[in-house]
């Protein structure tokens, strides 16, 4: 689905990389978009945007899913 959306689409080599350094690398690269941490075990909107890509941080502020735009 993310393919209707311009830019980048995905950041698998966020993955491990601290949630705020990862923020900053996604709006760099696609300033069409909003990164927004989402700390592990939060809820989150399901509706699919594409100016939107969730964080998923661990307690340690680690990113531990790949950000997408959605």
């Amino acid at each position: 689905m993310a393919s209707i959306c311009r830019g980048k689409s995905s950041w698998p080599e966020l993955l491990g990389v601290d949630g705020k350094c990862a923020v900053a690398t996604i709006e760099r690269e696609n300033p069409l978009v909003e990164a927004i941490i989402v700390p592990e075990g939060s809820s989150v909107i399901e509706n699919f945007r594409c100016d939107r890509v969730w964080v998923w941080v661990d307690k340690d502020g680690i990113v531990y899913i790949v950000p997408v735009i959605g």
